[in-house]
């Protein structure tokens, strides 16, 4: 046994799982085998071993080997055919790996996943097939995409929309119309195309077409014309063949009756409503001034706001929204006095239950009392108007007759006998358009109804309840009506039978045919189980396949005998389709081509090809030309032949001789091979044209050109030059490509060509050309489509200039029109070519398709009841006809013409000329095929010469002239035929018709179709009229002259009477006619024969229908009783189900239905509708049927059931919780008080639910519960009071008592005593328990006081027990809020307070108001204490802004020991505390207090004032930050705006003064501006009161914090706002938004304040830290990474390029000291910073450009100064950094203040550079400035040897330096100039210690030196400069390890602890002192300011970016190295 057979058989021991993973392929390749048939095998879906195996597939169908993977593919497919539903658990991980791994596999392998995906679907995983499906069309490669839309249309094809829904397949498509690919369009266009099959061609069209571009709507409309027929799925999902042998069982026994299932498989038209997105009228309608305009004096105005309305309700389909207030506008509106507005008013309630549907229910049970009672107007409009909206409002589901039966009722009652008729006819078409079961609920009720009308006294009431009742028994039968039919006599029994007779009712045909479908679609089978691919291409023109045959073959039930023959026919035709040409070349290399061409062309050849010499390439040409001619089978070998001359010698040669051999190459393959590829001309195409355009090679371009033509149609040529001569830049390609197409036209004639296109391109392109020669040969072109078209032409180019057109006519004579007579002189080769004749009809004239342009809302129009929009409409028409230059194609003409033909009977006779003139333009127009689209039109024009107007008649004859030009007199013969006998023609229209029909018969010469106008003209011989007889003689004659003897003869036995007669008499002169006549004569005896056997054979049919209707009727009866059978089984079953369902649910958008008011309103009838809607949606069907149903005994039981559930379903009650309380609303208005206990037991025991879970009730739900609950407190049952109260007293705990307060007030103005009296009490109880928080409502007590001056005692009592509580509470201050009293109320208030103060005095309570004081004294001390405790700040401070990084620390206690010094008197800190916590209302009080005071400090700013303010500002503006939240969120809810103003306000006086706004923290900052940005952002704002005032004080306090606050503060806190913000910091949620989509609109702000900031930092650089703005970019870019930045990059992300703006400002005006400022970024970490490589970035690029900005203010930048001292060009050279390093050192030394850390600076350079003299750089110093440095150096390197730092050093004053320091003039640097630049390219290689090169930064600072000598020590010029240069991204590991070792040394001195803090400087980023600060003032509170006093503040700008760095180090705020 070999080893293979030993592993194989040892792998079988294994699990699955490791066989099928194995590492050995053929160990998997058989484990996939074994796994395919033991699937094969399963017997049962339900086998666990198919669970087992689920989970193994989606790592093997990713198989790496293919063949294995095609297994893999095999026992997937095996698996899923024996598993079930269940395996649906594994259809997501499957199917990504099959999207990945398969799809771009070999053919077989695709084709294997696809048979997957439709298998999948098959089980029922429709959506994640669908998802695979999207990630599928996403993929880079198109040969992955195709299959994947291959598989969407096979998979919507076979099992149809319902299976797979259309929705998402439509949101796929927009973006594969517009891919790169030819093959991925062409599916996604059979794609379309398939989803016409299924949901209509029109929703397709709406959907889709406006995200197309033209030509692809183009070529799908003309695709679109051949999608005919209904599609039928002819497949099962899985779940429905398991049931099949059910249904066929069922079918037995049910006999031949059609079943459900037959019904349910019929195909469904699929709503176009599902598939469109809502759209949102209510915002543009509030815009419109639609409130405004309603109410509005002038009928005018009115009229106009409702048509705005109107037109936007016009859409398909309305967003859902709140539209009660518009339907009672409209309400009122229908009774308008105004007819126009009442007709307006009722359309646009049409329109709102079009697009609303259900949603406008509610509202339409309000509305059709109105509508019913308005039925009364006469007006043809308004009736007109009425019937559509009623009838609207049914078919949309708006109403439902059962539920409108009352409405119905007092309508047939109504006074008016119109209105009870129109009602009657309005139910008659409801019931005619509902089904059978809805008939089957309602006609108890109509029947009735109708039969108490057939008693009306007005005959048209009694034939509408005729026309009802009739529609009902068609419906159901007689069955249901026969006992209400007893009672009428025999003649009403009789007129009824006939009704329904005539239109016929549940026949036996109907029956029949449903039966018919029902066994088709029973026989339809489960997909064979080899899977037949299919393209989603092949559905396009042809390429599509025969339909595939019927898919019942395999069942074998199919009888039919036709169906071989189906079959045959379906086998021969696909044989005969053609595979797309690809058109496209690929890119290929010459190699490639070299390696291809093989020994067909010799190796020689092709390389002497490519030779430099002229002459040998000229030969080589030559021998070419020799081995192509001498080629046997030329025609495998055109492309690379074709493809080898586009390479060499290609088209750039230059030789002439050479390019006319290869021209004369290409010219004899493309007429030697039988087959010339198309994409052969396309490689050829731009060479040969501009090959045309050169004199030397133009005939043999043209030459060339001619015979591509011929061997693959000019057609494709020219499309293909179209665009290159367009595009090209020298204009001779243009002329003489103009040139060759007129030679083209003559030789090939225009059958080939796409004349629109072509027509186009001459007068865009040829005629506007500049050049003359070219205008001269497009007009010689268009000469020659003239000769051949016809002056049709002239049409199209109408509209050009004048000149032109002349010039055009003289060109068009010279060119007469030949037509059919223009002979050709060339063919084309190619056969295909020859279906590219244009769509324009004999001529070949394009026609334009216009069904675009005919919307509905044309149609729509030409029937509006206004003449002038009809007139309008007609217009359009025309001018539609003018712009496709009258020339159309048939496409959508049908619902034209419809159209068209109504209006001929207008009542306006103007509108009918312009009708008829429409009509004729129409016709000409269209040409023949008007005829299909007419549908009887002539008969209704020929109608017009009843007129007895004769420009009527005129106008109706013309347009039957243009009517004849375009179809036959043959096929216009039985419409003249009819009119002439028609009685209302009148004599002057017969005589018109006579004479113009001998007119056109006189131009005839033979017309055997003219027999059958013999009998009308002979009638016509004897009319009355003088006139007519004598046209009908003349007409008469012509007829004979043209029909013949045998056809006259034929019909003369037709004409009888006196016609007769007068005919024999005219046809004296002909004797043989008389004859022949007498020999036929009687020959019409046998005829009445025939008729009754007509009317026989229709009796006998008559007969059969009874008995088909009452099998149906049997049938029916049968399936009921078997569905109430059945209800105990769904009971049970129900017991298993959720009790509340909330899968669907959406609270907001119920809630924001809500209208909010404190005052009760009783339910509507609308609003109980959509409860019980909503109840029977989310509520278990027994618990909805218990708690909707009449009986209160099934309610208790409900609540029983819903108390039981309530702990374990809590979190669903949340979320229905609105609809439970309203339904406890409905309750609470019924009189039944055992109902009302239970719920009033049931909701104390929710509520303490919710108070566990933390749920507070929203503002939805309290406006729904409380007015209620309010209201009926008062109730007259003590005991149900008792628990009211309670229950009010409980919802403070869930829904806050400063909200629930206005609710209880609202009480008190209750008509109800009891509920004024309980709303008193429950006032008492809030000021008792809840007097803080209602501390800013108190006013409202006067309401209370009131009350002390009703008549009734208890009330009195109740309102004096509440104000004596709130005196006891509030002491005196009471007497602020009882408002003005009488004196007898003061005195009874006065004794009740005093009795209240004795009751106080005896329980040891205190005095009254003693315990508000004690609190707000204790508030006023410990205001934080307190706050903390209540949770206030803690809440406040711990919003998600703080999450952020950088702010994680912010203060809380902030500085409370300065409190007591801000001001002159504790007002201060009382108005701070209630600014921080009190409420909106309260906090205005305080933020007074906080003005004065700040108004008082900005008066005196040398004062004390201002300095206290200073300490405490930072706290202030945290209170007013976190104020701004509380008070917008307190005015959105409708309250007013008052505090908003007054934060805003303060916040701006705050900010106007800049030592106060500089003192501002940088996390109160950016909490601030977090704060204000959002509410900017708040939609809410503009709603509240005074919004846009709100909205302007924002922006100018945002600008106003921008221009004051601390610089470095604002930049940091904005680049930290550029990242995503915690979606929980959003005052509201998200309406119609995303998350994202929130962030970027913040983002956007941020954006605009950087922007703001950025353009002034040119005049700020130097007041900013740049250090820690630096960082803040750093962080920003850190937490990107280079992967997010470079995805951002290429989509354009706003604030990644602010960030990359600021910092290239920043670059740009720092220069390189830009590098002395990253001393808090982390320049050594690994990898590097990605900041560090913008920085280089943006160095080089400004340097490049010299845009550096200078340094200092000497003007000279880095590079102008490298440049200066180098006499290279080479900048950043090692020896020139090194010289500006030490004169940057010298500079220090120089400098009393700086002078250690110059010396210990020279120290490190001596250590890391020892070859580098130092003295030789001091030749112009002074001596004993040399001395000092060398004893500086000394003693430094003592001072390293014992561990000191040089801050512990004490040195001498340095002697002046007489270095010239503003020019330095440095000797070179021997070491330093061997080094290459080159060397500094690499970073991961450490060079050796020479190879080193320093960092740019050490280049700087000579220009330091020299800023410094101008400044003088004192200069407020920063600098910045002096900080240490941080290596970046690009320099070289020697600058590193330089930059590391003086870190290191740094570090080991900050470590040794020898830098003594007492000692350490105070200092300031970039050396400025902020404004309004102290020098001893810093950042860090705690800071010793003793310290400091002997240091002035230049000492931090003597600070260098090392020192920097050392002090961070020291104070151990930067991590160590």
């Amino acid at each position: 046994m070999s080893e293979e057979e030993k592993l194989l058989r040892e792998a079988k021991k294994l699990p699955w799982e490791d066989r099928l993973l194995h590492k050995n392929w053929k160990v998997r390749n058989e484990a996939n085998l074994d796994l395919a048939s033991l699937c094969d095998s399963v017997a049962d879906p339900k086998d666990p071993r198919l669970r087992e195996f689920g989970p193994l597939f989606k790592k093997t169908v990713a198989d790496s080997n293919a063949p294995v993977q095609e297994k893999a593919l095999d026992a997937l497919i095996a698996f899923l055919r024996a598993a079930d539903a269940d395996a649906g658990r594994y259809a997501k991980e499957v199917c990504d790996a099959i999207v990945a791994k398969c799809l771009t596999g070999r053919p077989k392998t695709v084709e294997k996943a696809q048979a997957a995906f439709m298998l999948w679907v098959e089980l029922e995983a429709v959506e994640v097939f669908l998802d695979a499906m999207e990630k599928a069309i996403k993929n880079k490669v198109a040969k992955a995409v195709v299959p994947a839309i291959d598989v969407m249309f096979q998979a919507l094809s076979e099992f149809g929309a319902k299976i797979v829904p259309p929705k998402r397949i439509l949101k796929m498509l927009p973006e594969l119309f517009d891919h790169q690919d030819q093959n991925v369009r062409a599916s996604s266009k059979g794609l379309t195309l398939e989803l016409c099959r299924w949901i209509g061609k029109d929703p397709v069209k709406s959907i889709l077409f406006e995200k197309m571009r033209d030509t692809m709507k183009k070529e799908l409309e003309a695709e679109l014309v051949n999608v005919t027929g209904t599609a039928k799925p002819s497949r099962k999902i899985r779940s429905e063949q398991d049931r099949e042998p059910e249904q066929e069982t069922a079918s037995d026994v049910m006999g031949p009756g059609p079943s459900e299932e037959a019904v349910a498989d019929a195909p469904q038209e699929i709503d176009e409503y599902e598939l469109v997105d809502p759209v949102d009228i209510l915002t543009p309608l509030e815009k419109s001034g639609f409130w405004e305009g309603v109410k509005a004096t002038k009928w005018s105005e009115r009229k106009e706001a409702v048509a705005e309305l109107t037109k936007l309700a016009s859409t398909k389909k309305i967003a859902p929204g709140d539209f009660t207030e518009i339907s009672r506008t409209l309400k009122k509106l229908i009774t308008d006095v105004n007819i126009a507005v009442a007709v307006e008013a009722i359309q646009a309630i049409g329109n709102l239950a079009r697009g609303l549907r259900s949603h406008f229910s509610g509202s339409s049970r309000s509305l059709l009392p109105v509508l019913l009672e308005k039925l009364k107007e006469k007006k043809p409009t308004m009736t007109e108007a009425l019937t559509q909206t009623l009838q609207a409002m049914h078919k949309a589901g708006c109403l439902n007759l059962v539920d409108v039966v009352e409405d119905v009722k007092a309508a047939v009652k109504n006074k008016v006998p119109l209105v009870r008729s129109l009602t009657l006819s309005w139910v008659t078409c409801c019931i005619e358009t509902s089904s059978k079961a809805v008939v089957l609920k309602l006609h108890k009720d109509y029947v009735p109804i109708c039969m108490e009308c057939l008693n009306d006294g007005t005959p048209e009431v009694r034939d509408a309840s005729f026309s009802a009742l009739a529609a009902i028994a068609k419906s159901v039968g007689m069955r249901p009506l026969e006992r209400s039919l007893e009672k009428l006599d025999d003649v009403r029994k009789k007129k009824l039978s006939e009704m329904i007779g005539s239109s016929g009712g549940p026949t036996g045909t109907g029956a029949a045919t449903v039966q018919a479908s029902g066994g088709t679609s029973s026989s339809v089978e489960v997909a064979d189980s080899s899977f037949v691919r299919r393209s989603a291409a092949s559905m396009l023109s042809g390429k599509r396949p025969l339909p595939a045959a019927n898919p019942g073959k395999k069942g074998g039930t199919v009888k039919s005998g036709g169906s071989k023959k189906g079959e045959g026919t379906a086998q021969a035709k696909p044989s005969k389709t053609v595979e797309p040409e690809d058109v496209e070349p690929a890119e290929m290399s010459l190699e490639e081509i070299e390696s291809r061409i093989g020994s067909v062309i010799q190796a020689d050849t092709i390389s002497q090809l490519k030779s430099a010499v002229w002459k040998e390439r000229l030969e080589a040409i030559g021998l070419l030309k020799q081995q192509v001619e001498q080629l046997q089978d030329l025609n495998q070998s055109v492309e690379i032949l074709v493809r080898l001359l586009c390479a060499v010698p290609g088209w750039n040669e230059k030789n002439v001789q050479v390019q006319q051999q290869v021209l004369d190459v290409l010219t004899y393959i493309a007429s030697a091979s039988t087959k010339f590829p198309k994409k052969c001309v396309v490689l050829c195409l731009l060479g040969t044209s501009e090959r045309v355009a050169d004199i030397k090679t133009r005939a043999h371009a043209m030459k060339c050109l001619t015979t591509f033509s011929e061997a693959v149609g000019p057609g494709f040529v020219f499309e293909r030059l179209y665009k290159i001569m367009k595009e090209h830049k020298n204009p001779k390609v243009l002329s003489e490509g103009i040139s060759w197409m007129f030679s083209a036209v003559d030789d090939f004639g225009v059958s080939h060509l796409k004349l629109k296109d072509l027509i186009d391109f001459c007068k865009d392109t040829g005629l506007q050309s500049s050049a003359a020669a070219t205008r001269n040969s497009t007009i010689k072109l268009i000469g020659a489509l003239h000769r051949f078209v016809g002056p049709d032409i002239k049409a199209f180019v109408a509209d050009v200039k004048p000149a032109l057109l002349s010039a055009l006519d003289a060109e068009f004579e010279k060119n007469p029109f030949e037509g059919s007579a223009a002979v050709t002189r060339k063919t084309v080769k190619a056969s295909e070519s020859m279906s590219a004749v244009s769509l324009g009809g004999i001529d070949g004239l394009p026609r334009e398709d216009i069904s675009g342009k005919i919307t509905p809302s044309l149609l729509k129009n030409l029937e509006s009841s206004d003449w002038k929009v009809r007139l309008e409409s007609i217009e359009s028409v025309n001018k539609m006809l003018e712009e496709a230059n009258k020339r159309i194609q048939p496409n959508g003409t049908v619902e034209l013409l419809g159209a068209l033909k109504g209006r001929l009977y207008d009542s306006n006779k103007n509108l009918v000329m312009a009708t008829l003139t429409t009509i004729g333009g129409v016709a000409s127009a269209m040409g023949p095929a008007v005829e299909k689209s007419s549908k009887g039109i002539p008969s209704d024009i020929l109608k017009c010469l009843g007129d007895n107007k004769k420009h009527m008649r005129e106008c109706t004859l013309a347009a039957m002239d243009s009517w004849l030009a375009a179809v036959n007199l043959d096929k216009m013969v039985p419409y003249i035929a009819a009119a002439l006998i028609d009685p209302k023609l009148g004599a002057e229209g017969r005589k018109d018709l006579f004479d113009w029909l001998g007119k056109q018969l006189s131009r005839l010469s033979d017309f055997p179709d003219a027999v059958h106008l013999l009998k009308p003209a002979a009638t016509a011989m004897a009319d009355k009229s003088a006139d007519v007889r004598k046209a009908a003689e003349g007409c008469f004659g012509e007829i004979l002259r043209v029909s013949g003897h045998e056809l006259v003869m034929k019909h003369l036995k037709d004409i009888q009477g006196p016609a007769l007669a007068i005919a024999l008499e005219r046809l004296k002169p002909h004797g043989t006619f008389q004859e022949s006549f007498e020999s036929t004569k009687a020959i019409p005896v046998g005829l009445p024969s025939k008729g009754s056997c007509k009317v026989g054979r229709a009796a006998s049919h008559g007969v059969s229908k009874p008995g088909s209707r009452t099998v149906s009727s049997r049938v029916a009866i049968s399936k009921g009783s078997r569905g109430d059978s059945m209800i105990s089984v769904q009971d049970i079953a129900m017991q298993s189900q959720a009790l509340i369902n909330v899968k669907d649910s959406i609270k907001e958008d119920r809630e924001r239905m809500v209208v909010r008011r404190f005052k009760f309103e009783e339910l509507r009838i609308e609003q109980i509708q959509d409860l019980e809607n909503d109840m029977m949606k989310y509520f278990r069907e027994d618990l909805h049927r218990r708690l909707l149903s009449s009986d209160f005994r099934k309610q208790v039981d409900g609540l029983e059931m819903l108390q039981k559930a309530v702990p374990s379903v809590i979190k669903e009650i949340i979320e229905v919780l609105d609809i439970l309380l309203k339904w406890s609303v409905l309750r609470f208005c019924e009189s039944n008080t055992t109902c009302l206990l239970k719920v009033l037991e049931f909701l104390p025991e929710l509520f303490n639910r919710l108070r566990d879970q933390d749920y507070l009730l929203t503002e939805s739900e309290a406006a729904i519960f409380l007015p209620c609950l309010v209201e009926k407190s008062g109730h007259n049952i003590a005991q149900v009071r008792e628990k009211m109260r309670e229950l009010t007293k409980q919802i403070v705990h869930i829904y806050s008592a400063t909200k629930s307060f206005p609710y209880i007030l609202e009480g008190l103005r209750s008509k109800n005593n009891r509920t004024r009296i309980e709303c008193a009490d429950l006032v008492g109880f809030l000021i008792d328990h809840h007097a803080a928080e209602i501390t800013g409502q108190l006013k409202s007590l006067q309401i209370v006081a009131s009350l002390t001056a009703e008549r009734d005692g208890e009330t009195r009592k109740a309102a004096l027990n509440t104000l004596a509580t709130g005196y006891k509470i509030l002491g005196e201050d009471i007497w602020r809020f009882v408002g003005k009293l009488t004196d007898a109320q003061k005195s009874m208030l006065d004794d009740r307070f005093k009795w209240k103060a004795r009751e106080m005095a005896q329980r040891k309570e205190g005095r009254p108001g003693e315990a508000r004081a004690a609190s707000r004294r204790s508030v006023r001390e410990n205001g934080s204490d307190v706050a903390e405790q209540s949770g206030e700040v803690s809440r406040s401070i711990s919003g998600p802004i703080f999450a952020r990084e950088n702010y994680g620390h912010v203060e809380v206690n902030m500085d409370r020991h300065l409190m007591p010094h801000a001001g002159s008197s504790t007002d201060w800190n009382e108005a701070l505390n209630i600014i921080s916590f009190g409420s909106p209302e309260q906090s205005i009080e305080g933020m007074k207090v906080v003005c004065h005071k700040l108004e008082q400090a900005t008066n005196d700013p040398e004062g004390s004032g201002m300095e206290d303010l200073v300490k405490v500002v930072d706290r202030l503006v945290l209170s007013l930050a976190d104020k701004v939240a509380k008070t917008f969120d307190f005015s959105s809810t409708g309250a007013s705006s008052r505090s908003c103003k007054y934060v805003l306000n303060t916040l701006m006086q705050t900010f106007q003064n800049k030592q106060l706004a500089h003192a501002v923290k940088e996390g109160t900052l950016d909490r601030l501006i977090t704060e204000l940005l959002l509410r900017l952002l708040d939609e809410r704002v503009p709603r509240m009161d005074d919004g846009s005032q709100l909205l302007k004080a924002l922006n100018v306090l945002m600008l106003k914090i921008l221009d004051n606050a601390d610089r470095t503060s604002s930049f940091v806190v904005l680049i930290n706002l550029l990242r995503p913000l915690d979606p929980s910091r959003w005052p509201s949620p998200a309406v119609n938004e995303t998350v994202a989509t929130r962030n970027q609109k913040f983002s956007e702000l941020v954006v605009k304040c950087l922007i703001k900031l950025t353009k002034v930092l040119q005049s700020t650089i130097y007041d900013v830290d740049l250090d820690r703005i630096l960082q803040s970019i750093h962080v920003y870019l850190q937490e990107l990474g280079m992967e997010e930045i470079r995805r951002r990059a290429g989509a354009d992300d706003k604030p990644l390029r602010m960030v990359k703006t600021v910092l290239h400002e920043l670059v740009k005006l720092r220069g390189t000291a830009i590098k002395g400022h990253l001393s808090m970024v982390p320049i050594d970490m690994e990898p590097q910073p990605i900041i560090l490589a913008y920085i280089d970035l943006n160095l080089q690029t400004l340097a490049a450009a010299r845009m550096l900005t200078p340094s200092g203010p000497v003007g000279q930048t880095h590079w102008g100064d490298s440049t200066a001292n180098n006499p290279t060009p080479t900048t950043h050279s090692a020896d020139a950094q090194l010289k500006q390093e030490l004169a940057a050192i010298f500079k220090k030394i120089g400098d009393k203040q700086t002078c250690t850390i110059g010396l210990y600076e020279l120290y490190r350079i001596t250590q890391l550079y020892p070859q580098v003299d130092i003295f030789a750089q001091l030749q112009n110093a002074s001596e004993a400035f040399r001395t000092y440095i060398r004893d500086g150096l000394a003693q430094m390197e003592k001072s390293a040897a014992a561990g000191r730092t040089p801050s512990s050093l004490l040195m001498s004053t340095p002697p002046p330096a007489v270095l010239n320091l503003s020019s330095p003039k440095f000797a070179p640097l021997s070491p330093v100039h061997s080094n290459s630049t080159a060397d500094i390219k690499s970073i991961n290689v450490k060079p050796e210690p020479t190879s080193f090169s320093l960092p740019p930064s050490y280049g700087e600072d000579d220009r330091v030196v020299t800023a410094m000598s101008s400044r003088g020590p004192h200069s407020d010029a920063p600098l910045a400069e002096h900080r240490n240069e941080r290596l970046l991204t690009g320099v070289s590991s020697g600058t590193l390890d330089a930059i590391r070792e003086r870190m290191r040394s740094i570090q080991l001195a900050a470590a040794s602890g020898n830098l003594d803090s007492g000692n350490k400087p105070t200092f300031y980023m970039n050396g400025n002192v902020p404004y309004g600060h102290t020098p001893n003032t810093t950042e860090n509170s705690s800071m010793d300011d003793s310290g400091q006093a002997g240091v002035r503040p230049m000492d931090e700008k003597a600070l260098s970016g090392l020192q920097a760095r050392m002090e961070r180090l020291k104070s151990g705020t930067l991590e160590p190295l």
